[in-house]
């Protein structure tokens, strides 16, 4: 049965992603799905709305109540990473394709983040870019894939390796719909509000740590609060640098180690923060090694993961062999070259292109003996 969101036990908060004509606000509240009005954020009058089989239920007729006066259009995917690719995509091409949508159509993009990063790569390229808004429903896609117009389809030898930046309208966030997130994705998207105070906020990290259980709890005041700043950080690094030629990079901080965990399973399994929870400890270990934060601080963070019910090890049946040959097709790669998102200190990271290789591997051996 449908949720009932129309409650609000918060204020709503608004971001800004100040990226000049390509500018966008991110609405934060809780109830806010059934009170915004989408149809200001739609130009012309056809919409695709593009779901999945778990969110449509709870939250499809929702939505479609909030965009008024135009054809609407439905597309109901089946739910999972291992469905973000390009022949799923193609239905998505197929549906505009069909209902004869032309380049005023505006697509909306309704559950997490292969939902989000799907439609937003069929936006970026049906007619060579269509506007598209983004109302995520997981935590992880609230506070980092909906936001910074990356979009992209996995590829069986590599995630996220066919996509385009392509910016949103608007943003619609409504932590009501957190309610309905079965425990384990919750978690997995504590494992990226975590990584914005490692990266960029040691304060904040320590809110997190202080606030923890309440958070866990699914505490709607704390969780507005944890989104929001989680939010900030990333408008704000995404305003200095929108297409991840510099700082922006530091946003994959556990991601390498982790990617190459979710293509080494093929995107079955395990889930996106899982395995960015034990690519961040990895990170945080070559920092360690590498002298810039201590061993204490390695061990504050593994456990914190651990209260959030998240993997510090990866699977069993990954060798160090594995992650060589899957980290040399990260995106960040260069001359064929690994790129690291590693830790100065807690509250600040770095991309660093020459480290210790020996290092490298000390660690991908002391993670997978773990096993």
């Amino acid at each position: 049965m449908p949720l009932n969101l129309s409650e609000s036990v918060t204020s709503d908060r608004q971001v800004k992603v100040e990226l000049g004509s390509r500018s966008y606000s991110v609405h934060i509240g809780s109830g806010i799905l059934p009170r915004v009005d989408l149809t200001s954020y739609i130009d012309g009058d056809q919409v695709l709305l593009v779901t999945n089989e778990t969110v449509a239920p709870l939250y499809l007729n929702m939505v479609r109540k909030q965009i008024k006066s135009r054809k609407i259009h439905d597309l109901v995917l089946r739910d999972g990473e291992k469905y973000k690719n390009l022949e799923v995509l193609d239905d998505i091409f197929t549906k505009l394709l069909t209902e004869k949508h032309d380049r005023t159509t505006t697509l909306v993009a309704l559950g997490g983040g292969v939902i989000g990063d799907m439609t937003g790569f069929a936006a970026a390229t049906y007619l060579r870019g269509v506007s598209f808004i983004q109302v995520p429903t997981t935590l992880l896609a609230q506070v980092d894939s909906s936001i910074g117009g990356k979009t992209a389809v996995n590829h069986s030898m590599g995630k996220n390796m066919i996509g385009a930046f392509h910016q949103p309208r608007t943003v619609i966030i409504d932590t009501n719909t957190l309610q309905s997130l079965p425990d384990r994705e919750f978690s997995a998207g504590l494992a990226e509000v975590l990584k914005y105070g490692l990266i960029a906020d040691i304060e904040f990290f320590n809110w997190l740590e202080r606030e923890l259980d309440s958070l866990i709890s699914r505490d709607l005041g704390k969780l507005t609060y944890a989104i929001e700043q989680s939010c900030r950080i990333k408008a704000r690094i995404v305003r200095s640098d929108e297409t991840e030629q510099g700082v922006r990079a530091i946003l994959n901080l556990g991601h390498t180690f982790g990617h190459a965990i979710e293509t080494f399973l093929s995107y079955r399994d395990w889930i996106h923060g899982e395995a960015v929870s034990v690519g961040i400890l990895m990170a945080l270990r070559m920092s360690c090694l590498r002298g810039k934060i201590e061993k204490s601080d390695l061990d504050r963070v593994s456990k914190l993961m651990q209260r959030c019910s998240l993997p510090i090890t990866p699977p069993n049946s990954m060798s160090p062999a594995d992650f060589n040959e899957l980290m040399l097709r990260d995106k960040k790669v260069r001359n064929d070259r690994v790129r690291l998102v590693l830790l100065e200190e807690l509250g600040q990271a770095e991309v660093v292109e020459t480290f210790e290789r020996d290092y490298l591997q000390r660690v991908l051996s002391e993670f997978c003996n773990l096993n």
